[in-house]
C-alpha cells in the first residue's frame, strides 16, 4: 500500500506569505497615517475658522455692550465721556467680557494693536480690567480723550493674529446736526461715536480659510453730556 506524502507548507511559501502580510501592513499603516494627517489638518483649519469668526463676534458684542460712563479724568478734571478712539487703540467700558460674557460685571476694555511674532505683521489684543466705578476709571486718563498707553501682559487675550494691518475708524456726528456723518481715524467728540469700524487683512491670504474681515459695529447710544437725563420723564 502506497503512503501519501504529508501535506504542509514549504519554507518558500511561508516567506512569501510573511512578505505579503508585511506589505499589506505597511500599506494599511501609510493609509492610516495619511488619514490622520488629513483629519488633523481639517481640525486645525476648522479651529482657525472658528477662532476668526469668534473674534469678530466678540468685537461686535463688546461694542454693543458699551456703557456710557462719564468720569472726571485724573479725579479732578471736567466731566468727560470715558472713551478712547485712536487709530490703533480703543478704550471703553462694556457689559460684555471674555470671562463672563453678558453675565459678568462690567469691564474696562483696552483693545489695541501690537507687533506680531518675529516682527511680522500685527496682532489685535484686548485687556480686561474690572470696572469699579467712574472715579476709578478716571485714573486711567489725564484729560478728555487723553489716556495712558495700554500695554500687553500675561492676561492679554489675542483676538486676531498674523494680520497685515489693523486700524480703527469712528463714525462721528459733526457739531452741525444737519451735516452728514463721516468716518474719522481719531475720535475727539464730546460723547461717543455712532459706530466703530475695525479694518483687518490677513498677512498671508488663504482662500481655503475664513479670513479676518472688516467689522462694523453700531453704538446704540444717543445722549449728550450736558443733558441731565435723570430729570427727563
Amino acid at each position: 500500500m502506497r503512503r501519501r506524502p504529508t501535506a504542509g507548507v514549504t519554507l518558500m511559501e511561508l516567506l512569501i506569505a510573511v512578505v505579503l502580510l508585511s506589505l499589506l501592513s505597511v500599506g494599511l499603516l501609510f493609509a492610516l497615517r495619511i488619514g490622520l494627517n488629513a483629519y488633523s489638518k481639517t481640525q486645525t483649519r476648522l479651529m482657525d475658522n472658528r477662532r476668526v469668526a469668534g473674534a469678530q463676534r466678540i468685537l461686535e458684542q463688546e461694542l454693543e455692550g458699551l456703557v456710557p460712563v462719564v468720569t472726571q479724568c485724573g479725579g479732578d478734571g471736567a466731566p468727560a465721556a470715558f472713551f478712547q478712539g485712536e487709530p490703533d487703540t480703543m478704550r471703553l467700558v462694556s457689559t460684555f467680557s471674555l470671562e463672563g460674557a453678558w453675565r459678568g460685571q462690567p469691564q474696562i476694555l483696552e483693545v489695541f494693536v501690537i507687533p506680531g511674532a518675529d516682527g511680522r505683521g500685527v496682532r489685535l489684543v484686548v485687556n480686561e480690567i474690572p470696572y469699579l466705578g467712574p472715579r476709578a476709571a478716571g485714573r486711567s486718563c489725564a484729560g478728555p480723550h487723553k489716556f495712558f498707553a495700554a500695554s500687553a501682559g500675561e492676561k492679554s487675550f489675542v483676538l486676531a493674529d498674523k494680520l497685515d494691518f489693523c486700524r480703527f475708524t469712528y463714525l462721528e456726528q459733526p457739531p452741525d446736526v444737519n451735516s452728514p456723518l463721516h468716518w474719522v481715524p481719531r475720535f475727539a467728540g464730546d460723547d461717543w461715536p455712532r459706530a466703530v469700524r475695525i479694518e483687518m487683512a490677513p498677512l498671508e491670504p488663504d482662500p481655503s480659510r475664513v479670513q479676518p474681515i472688516t467689522v462694523v459695529a453700531p453704538i446704540h447710544i444717543f445722549r449728550r453730556l450736558e443733558t441731565t437725563y435723570a430729570d427727563i420723564l
